[in-house]
């Protein structure tokens, strides 16, 4: 792959069996020469934000549950921050990812007044260490795509797999049509 995946999706392509990523899409959160780091976007849990971290509840968007981002440190805490504005400079403890986009820091407060739309929380993450997801990525399990602005946000997440490969131009619109399992084909 040329270039860092940073802010795009990782689509899983229908051969993926891993069963940690099968029919997975993936925010690329962080890519650089160390390793790459992602939370699922299609993988809530049955569990809602409330029974882990109270505070955030009420700006949870919906589904308003946990989501799976990975087999890395599943006892761990990510949060991403819908943002009304570029920079996050009135909500403490968000960094700015991209814009529109920020880094939660769970263990503090939510911050009051405006800036926070809303925050999607993440149980553990996935992670690559260095060239291992442009070698995936090389041998066709994973797709670089684009993200559309309710990706992160959509209150469906069940078939976002299934929308992202359908919008695509040409070829790989027709993953999305792809059996369960492959070799059953």
């Amino acid at each position: 792959m040329s270039g860092s995946a940073r802010g795009r999706l990782l689509v899983a392509a229908p051969a993926l069996l891993d069963p940690n990523f099968v029919r997975t899409v993936v925010l690329v959160v962080e890519h650089n020469d160390e390793g790459a780091l992602g939370v699922v976007l299609n993988r809530p849990s049955g569990t809602p934000v409330g029974e882990i971290l109270p505070d955030w509840a009420p700006v949870a968007v919906a589904p308003g549950r946990v989501h799976l981002g990975g087999p890395v440190q599943p006892d761990g805490m990510i949060g991403l921050a819908l943002l009304d504005s570029v920079d996050p400079v009135d909500c403490p403890g968000i960094t700015g990812l991209w814009p529109g986009v920020g880094a939660v820091d769970l263990d503090h407060p939510p911050p009051d007044g405006a800036g926070l739309l809303g925050v999607r929380c993440f149980a553990g993450y996935s992670g690559w260490g260095p060239g291992q997801l442009d070698g995936e990525v090389a041998t066709g399990s994973w797709f670089v795509l684009d993200r559309a602005p309710d990706d992160l946000w959509t209150p469906d997440p069940g078939d976002l797999w299934v929308r992202v490969l359908r919008r695509q131009p040409g070829r790989i619109a027709q993953f999305a049509h792809a059996p369960l399992d492959p070799s059953a084909n």
